[in-house]
């Protein structure tokens, strides 16, 4: 949702800066190999940032059903300038993935316009644990660092552009 006006771009990641916010992570255990990664790449780059270590909160729940939940309860805190969702879920034998991964994404986002908050889709659902891999640190990124980074564009922008406190 950036506003620009014609002939200027958009705000890049170099201009992102994440003094004063406070961060919460719902962190799934499940695919760890996988979502230990992902946790660390938001970290890193919520530091990078300008983020303090005592102003990001991690909440570690099973598995991507469970994060809606946790993300609620961070969310209800009202503790909170932006929320982001770890998972992993890879498809495979049975229709499991597809009701996982599309109730996580809905209770998600539901979460996050219930409650006024941005909450960042730092999820991955991938045909296989290569490109989980690939997209945890590896040659396609890190979903964690990216998700980490629409956080604090987007709690800057409620705070900042809007004046409103999560």
């Amino acid at each position: 949702m950036t506003r620009t006006q014609p002939n200027e771009l958009p705000k890049i990641k170099s201009e992102l800066n994440g003094v004063g916010l406070k961060i919460g992570i719902v962190f799934s255990r499940f695919n760890s190999s996988i979502t230990s990664d992902l946790l660390q790449g938001a970290k890193t780059t919520l530091l990078a940032s300008g983020v303090q270590g005592s102003d990001i909160e991690i909440i570690d729940v099973p598995g991507a059903l469970e994060i809606p939940y946790a993300a609620q309860l961070l969310a209800k805190s009202d503790n909170f300038d932006a929320l982001i969702a770890i998972g992993c879920v890879v498809r495979g034998e049975t229709s499991h993935y597809d009701i996982v991964s599309t109730q996580a994404a809905e209770g998600i986002n539901q979460v996050s316009l219930n409650h006024g908050i941005p909450i960042t889709f730092g999820v991955l659902t991938t045909e296989n644990f290569d490109q989980a891999k690939s997209r945890s640190g590896g040659d396609k990124g890190n979903l964690g660092s990216e998700a980490a980074w629409a956080a604090i564009e987007l709690a800057s922008l409620t705070k900042k552009r809007f004046n409103f406190k999560n």
